[in-house]
This record gives C-alpha cells, sequence and structure tokens, in this order.
C-alpha cells in the first residue's frame, strides 16, 4: 500500500520536525515529508517495505537512520544541509538517489549501488569526480553547479546515457572515449574553447555547449545522430562543419557573431529542422532576417521564441 504518514493532525506542516512523533504503518511504500523542517531521520525501523523516502527542503545535517529500508529504490534528500555521504551502506536495490543542493565536497560511499540507475549530485562543492566505479548500472549523473576543473574517473560508466557537467570550471571536453551510450551531454557554462573529445559518442542526440568561450564549429564529424545542438552565447563567428547533421531538430546559436546569410545553407540538409535560433547575431539586423531564414530552410516551425505561420 501507499499512503501518507500520521503527522498527528498538525495543521502547520511548517513547524513539523520532529520524525519520532510520527507513526508509519510497516507495510507502507512511500513516504513524502517535504518541506518538514526536519533536523534527524528516524523512527523508520519498522518500514521494512519502504519504497520510495522523500525528505526534500528539511534541515537534516547527516544520513542516517536507513539501515532497515533495504527494500528502498528512491531516496530524495534535495536541498538539506548534508555535508558528507554516508549511512547508505544497506540500500544495495536503490535505483535514484538525489543529493543535490547540500554542501557535499567529495563523492564517496555509493561504489555499492549496483542497481543505481539515476545520480543527482549538482548544487554542491565537489571539485574531483571520484568514486563511482561500481555503478554499473548508472544511466543518468547530475553534476551541474559544482566546482569541477577535469573530466575524469568516468570510464567504467559503460551505461551512461546522459551526462550534465554544467556550471563547473570544466576547460577541456576529454576522457569520455569509454561511454559510447551517451545520447545527452550537457557542458553548458562552463570554459570550453574547443569542441572536441567526441568522436567515440556516435549514439549523441543532443549536446549542450551554450555560454562558453567557443570560436569554431568543429570536432562533430563522428556525431550523426545530433537532433539538438546547443551553441549559444559563445564567440562563434561561422555556421560550418555541420552540414552532415542531417537528423538535427533543433539548432540553438544566438548571441554569437554570425553575420553572413550563405552560413544557413549548412543546415539545408537537416530536413527535420524545426527551431533555429539566431538573435543577436549580426545577420538577424536585416529586416528580412525571418523571411529569408524560412525561405532557405522551409521545414522551420520556430525562428527564435517565435512559432513560424
Amino acid at each position: 500500500m501507499s499512503a501518507m504518514p500520521d503527522l498527528n493532525n498538525k495543521e502547520d506542516e511548517g513547524e513539523m520536525g520532529d520524525m519520532k512523533t510520527m507513526t508509519f504503518e510497516p507495510d507502507i511504500l512511500d513516504i513524502d515529508l517535504n518541506h518538514q523542517r526536519i533536523q534527524k531521520i528516524e523512527n523508520l525501523e519498522g518500514c521494512v517495505q519502504l519504497e520510495t523516502l522523500c525528505l526534500r527542503w528539511n534541515l537534516l545535517t547527516q544520513i542516517e537512520g536507513l539501515s532497515s529500508l533495504v527494500t528502498l529504490t528512491e531516496l530524495d534528500l534535495y536541498d538539506n544541509q548534508l555535508t558528507k555521504i554516508e549511512g547508505l551502506e544497506t540500500l544495495v536495490n536503490l535505483t535514484e538517489l538525489d543529493l543535490s543542493v547540500n554542501r557535499f565536497t567529495v563523492i564517496e560511499n555509493i561504489s555499492h549501488l549496483k542497481k543505481l540507475k539515476k545520480l543527482f549530485l549538482c548544487m554542491n562543492k565537489i571539485s574531483v569526480i571520484q568514486n563511482l566505479e561500481g555503478l554499473e548500472s548508472l544511466e543518468m549523473l547530475e553534476l551541474g553547479d559544482n566546482r569541477i576543473r577535469k573530466i575524469n574517473n568516468l570510464g567504467s560508466l559503460t551505461t551512461l546515457t546522459s551526462l550534465y557537467l554544467g556550471k563547473n570550471k570544466i576547460n577541456k571536453i576529454e576522457n569520455l572515449d569509454n561511454l559510447v551510450n551517451l545520447r545527452i551531454l550537457s557542458l553548458q557554462s562552463d570554459r570550453i574553447t574547443v569542441i572536441e573529445g567526441l568522436d567515440s559518442l556516435t549514439k549523441l542526440e543532443q549536446l549542450y555547449l551554450s555560454s562558453n568561450g567557443i570560436s569554431q564549429i568543429a570536432g562533430l564529424d563522428h556525431n550523426t545522430q545530433l537532433n539538438t545542438l546547443d551553441l549559444a552565447s559563445n564567440r562563434i563567428a561561422k555556421i560550418e562543419n555541420v552540414s552532415h547533421l542531417t537528423e538535427l531538430e533543433e539548432f540553438w546559436c544566438n548571441d554569437n557573431q554570425i553575420s553572413d546569410w550563405k552560413d544557413v545553407d549548412q543546415l539545408a540538409a537537416a530536413t527535420q529542422l524545426q527551431t533555429v535560433y539566431l538573435e543577436r547575431n549580426p545577420l538577424a539586423n536585416d529586416v528580412n532576417y525571418r523571411r529569408k531564414l524560412k525561405l532557405a530552410l522551409p521545414s522551420l516551425t520556430q525562428i527564435d521564441a517565435t512559432l513560424t505561420r
């Protein structure tokens, strides 16, 4: 069964905070205690069938009190005050773990989670990618908004399909060769100047590189499955080396330095192209900007933020 715990009829959930006073049925499957000002995980020993535990937006400082929850598949500790990844030793059936918006500096004590498919660690203080060996089922890794400077130690994650590394301090695309199943790669708002290191990612469908320091479109020769390419807010002066990307549906290149209308021909072979963003390029100052784009790329249904007629 799935049910909410008895919160002792306290009307103002904002004043909650003590799990000791809560009553949980022994056969409960899901517990959702968002925004209850809880400071300590406790009183869950009897919940031996629990599958999902959500403790978002609380005041937790330690991961504890979970050792009896062997059946747990989803654990959500988003937005607490946690500083150390610990207390997960027995949670071998976890498939989804959200530790985002905390105060972690080190990735540790999770390599035994063989069934884990999704790991969220964004908005922490992590500076090194490490200790992910053993996560042999991992499909999605979110490490955005940390302090990471180098892409490394991902070689064992061959099942990974989505990797999010935006808003870090990464200046080079590297060490991704083993991630042959990757379909989504996000490196937005980093410090990248060259598109490189993507040759092995032949299944890549979505590539997000906006808000970097890229000056040339290149390095995409083997990424022919791309349907979304985000290069917005860079230093690109020319659309080039994309004519082979015939699967493109979304091409975002606004806020660059593109001025030559001939460049648009690079997109002509992408017959499924639906959306193009080129606003705030010199080319977009043309009074006939939208009409010219639609004529050159008749499949378009959206130009910048506006639908075409």
